[in-house]
């Protein structure tokens, strides 16, 4: 028993220890729930290599690596947006599939449709702003969908 209060007066101490630093405005960059991968991140940003993105209508900036693909940075998004919505809404789903389905994102006029393309390629730096912009699928890429459409109802027809 004396183990146990000895563990839990600890762990009070901890994190008492982590909201005063969590409430220092040194530090008010870092989220009230910090992953090592945040942390890590913050301190790759201090160093210079990692940077901060801000996208467009989204409150906040995101973080990613120097070395980040646009995959990683549609990943930090999703991140961001799921956290933001679960701190004010609780937990709504939103279908990541259908938004990059239907947009992309954007820096500089730039549309970033290759998701393993390094950002640094589309010119994308520390600061950069990006956004979402409406994004047309091509004929190729909804020829899949029709064949399928096709199939589907075929299969019907020879049921009946």
């Amino acid at each position: 028993m004396e183990e146990y209060n000895k563990s839990s007066v600890k762990k009070a101490r901890l994190n008492s220890l982590l909201t005063t630093l969590l409430d220092d405005p040194i530090l008010s960059d870092v989220p009230k729930n910090p992953t090592f991968a945040d942390v890590d991140t913050l301190i790759n940003l201090e160093l210079g290599s990692a940077m901060r993105i801000s996208v467009l209508k989204l409150d906040g900036t995101t973080l990613v690596m120097n070395s980040a693909t646009v995959k990683d940075l549609k990943l930090a998004i999703k991140k961001k947006v799921n956290d933001m919505e679960q701190s004010s809404m609780g937990h709504r789903h939103i279908s990541w599939k259908h938004v990059w389905a239907n947009y992309c994102l954007s820096c500089h006029n730039n549309k970033l449709l290759d998701d393993n393309e390094a950002l640094q390629n589309f010119g994308v730096r520390n600061n950069s702003q990006v956004q979402f912009v409406s994004y047309v699928m091509t004929k190729e890429s909804r020829r899949h969908s029709k064949r399928r459409k096709h199939r589907f109802f075929h299969g019907l027809n020879k049921r009946s």
